[in-house]
């Protein structure tokens, strides 16, 4: 019998929660301890395919910083996670950059995008440095 224990994320109260693999439930698993249905919604996609929003840098040629913060803009599986830095890694974007701007579509064909969750604007020594 597959069975986790874990704290639920969803709300600020924190539910101690037991998540056990139950062939007779309609959901496949049995979910004790939440104080709401969320929480046995987020217990149910822990166990059967967890995701993560994605957060890390890429690399921005001629900005005032040499690392842009991006993020994927809705959760990927988590078993993706390593793939997903190979393709972001390889990344390199020009500045300026502005928040919001997609970095990469569709990251491993997941439907999920990764943005920019900052505004970077051009950096005016390497603007200078062209027209001389």
């Amino acid at each position: 019998m597959e069975k986790k224990e874990m704290i639920c994320i969803v709300c600020p109260v924190g539910c101690h929660m037991e998540v056990v693999k139950n062939g007779k439930s309609e959901e496949g698993y049995e979910v004790s301890g939440n104080q709401c249905l969320r929480g046995k919604v987020y217990g149910i996609k822990e166990m059967s395919n967890p995701t993560r929003v994605l957060t890390t840098t890429v690399k921005i040629t001629e900005g005032k910083l040499p690392r842009l913060p991006v993020s994927t803009k809705g959760a990927i599986p988590k078993g993706m996670m390593m793939e997903a830095m190979k393709v972001i890694n390889q990344v390199e974007v020009q500045a300026p950059v502005t928040v919001g701007k997609v970095v990469i579509k569709n990251l491993l064909n997941t439907g999920v995008d990764v943005v920019a969750t900052r505004s970077m604007e051009a950096d005016s020594r390497s603007q200078s440095q062209k027209v001389s």
